[in-house]
C-alpha cells in the first residue's frame, strides 16, 4: 500500500447511502468525499449477505449482491455477457447453478458495469475505494456447496473465550482444510484475490490472525470454549496470489488474540495492519499517550462497524479512561468533547503517525448507539442503519476537510 503520505477517509457501507444502492447516491457521496478532502471511501463486503443481513456471512466469495444495483436495470447486450463469462469462467458458472439461472449472471454484468463506472467516477475525483474481503465463507454458501474438498469436516470457526465474551464467538462459518488448498496451488483463494483486486483499490483482509492459527470448534458445539487452535497456512495463500497478480494493494485486521507470529508475518509480508482508537485506551492511564504510540504503517478508524459510534462509546466510558483520553487531547492543544460531539476525538485520531485514518460516517453526524452498525453476539436488529438523505451538507465537509488540513492529510 503506497498513500503518497499521510491521508484519510470515511466508512460507509452501500447500504447505508440514503437509497441503499449503487447510483446517483453513491456519486453524491463521492462528491462530498472529494469537497471534505477525503482519500478513501471504506466499504463492507459486497457479496449477497445472509438472511440477518449480515456482509461477512456472504452466499458467495465472488458474487456481488444484485439488490445493490441502480433501478431500473438495464439490459445486457450479448457481447457484454459473453466476454464477462469468459473473464470471471472459474466462478460464475457455480453461481449461475445456484443461484437461479442466466437472470443471475446478467445481475453480475449489470453490476460490473455499474461499479467500474463509480470506481472510475471516483478516481476521477481522487477517491480510493477500499473494499472488505472476509476471510471465510457462509455455511452452506454456494462456495462451501460447490468445492466441499477445499473445507474441513466436523469443524467450524470461531473466537475462543475472553472478558468480552465468557464463552467465545461461535461464528459457525466452515473453516478451511489448508493442507487440500496447498496441494492445489491455493488456486481458490488466487481467483478470490483476483477478484477483490479487480473490485477494489486497497482490499482489507478480515480475521488475518486467522492465516496464522485459528480458533476451531466442533461442529454441533453449543459454544465456542469447546473449541481449540489450529495451525494456519502462513502468508502461503498471499505469496501464491501475489507470483501471480503482482503487488497486493491490501491492509489487514489484525486485532484480537495478537501473538508475535501473527506480528512476523503481517511485517514479512510488508502489510499494514489497523489499530482502533477505541482499543488504545483500554485500562490506559493519565500520562500515557497510545495515539502516539500507533505506528506508521497501521490504518487507525475510530471505530469498526463491529463497534459503537464514538458518542455512543464516549458516553459508556469509565472515569479513568475518560481523564486518559482528556489527557491525550489536551496533549495535542484538543479540547475534550462535550457530549455528544465527537469531532475532538476525530481530530485525535487524525494527528497519529497512521499513514491513513478512517472515520466511521456516523461519527462525521455525531449520532448515538442508535447508529450502531453491528452489535456482535447479537443476532437481530444489524446492518440496518441508513444516512438521512439531507445529511451530506458542505458544512460537514468543510468541517472533516479543516481536521484533514490540520492533520496534514487533505487532499485536493
Amino acid at each position: 500500500m503506497s498513500t503518497g503520505g499521510r491521508a484519510s477517509g470515511v466508512q460507509l457501507h452501500i447500504t447505508s447511502l440514503p437509497g441503499g444502492r449503487l447510483g446517483e447516491d453513491a456519486r453524491r457521496f463521492v462528491d462530498w468525499l472529494a469537497a471534505a478532502g477525503q482519500s478513501y471511501w471504506q466499504i463492507l463486503p459486497l457479496g449477497p449477505p445472509d438472511r440477518y443481513g449480515s456482509p461477512y456471512k456472504p452466499r458467495s466469495a465472488f458474487a456481488c449482491w444484485g439488490s445493490l444495483l441502480e433501478r431500473p436495470r438495464a439490459p445486457v447486450g450479448p457481447g457484454e455477457e459473453g466476454d464477462f463469462r469468459e473473464r470471471q469462467r472459474f466462478w460464475i458458472g457455480d453461481w449461475e447453478r445456484a443461484a437461479g439461472g442466466r437472470r443471475a449472471v446478467l445481475d453480475q454484468v449489470r453490476f460490473e458495469r455499474e461499479w467500474q463506472a463509480l470506481r472510475a467516477y471516483a478516481q476521477d475525483r481522487g477517491v480510493s475505494i477500499i473494499g472488505d474481503m472476509p476471510l471465510y465463507v457462509a455455511p452452506a454458501g454456494v462456495d462451501h456447496r460447490s468445492r466441499p474438498e477445499l473445507f474441513a469436516r466436523g469443524l467450524v470457526a470461531g473466537a475462543p473465550p475472553d472478558r468480552f465474551a465468557p464463552a467465545g464467538q461461535l461464528w459457525g462459518n466452515p473453516v478451511y482444510d489448508w493442507p487440500a488448498l496447498r496441494r492445489r496451488g491455493y488456486r481458490w483463494w488466487v481467483e478470490r484475490q483476483r477478484r477483490a483486486s479487480e473490485l477494489f483499490d486497497l482490499v482489507r483482509i478480515d480475521h488475518f490472525r486467522g492465516l496464522v492459527a485459528y480458533w476451531a470448534v466442533p461442529a454441533g458445539a453449543r459454544t465456542a470454549a469447546h473449541g481449540s487452535w489450529r495451525r494456519g497456512p502462513g502468508g502461503a495463500p498471499l505469496r501464491a496470489a501475489e507470483r501471480e497478480l503482482g503487488r497486493l494493494e491490501v491492509l489487514v485486521e489484525d486485532l484480537g488474540v495478537i501473538t508475535p507470529p501473527v506480528e512476523r508475518l503481517r511485517r514479512s509480508l510488508a502489510l499494514p495492519g489497523i489499530a482502533v482508537l477505541q482499543f488504545l485506551f483500554d485500562g490506559a492511564v493519565v500520562g500515557t499517550d497510545p495515539v502516539a504510540e500507533v505506528e506508521k504503517d497501521r490504518v487507525l478508524y475510530t471505530a469498526t462497524h463491529d463497534q459503537d459510534t464514538l458518542v455512543g462509546w464516549w458516553q459508556g466510558l469509565e472515569s479513568r479512561e475518560r481523564d486518559a483520553v482528556n489527557a491525550a487531547l489536551h496533549g495535542r492543544g484538543l479540547r475534550a468533547p462535550r457530549d455528544p460531539d465527537p469531532w475532538p476525538l476525530i481530530a485525535l485520531a487524525a494527528s497519529s503517525p497512521a499513514s491513513i485514518t478512517m472515520v466511521q460516517m456516523q461519527d462525521v453526524l455525531s449520532l448515538g448507539s442508535q447508529a450502531r452498525m453491528n452489535s456482535p453476539g447479537r443476532a437481530t436488529g444489524n446492518w440496518r442503519w441508513r444516512m438521512a438523505p439531507d445529511a451530506l451538507s458542505a458544512r460537514l465537509a468543510r468541517r472533516l476537510r479543516q481536521v484533514a488540513a490540520e492533520a496534514g492529510r487533505a487532499a485536493g
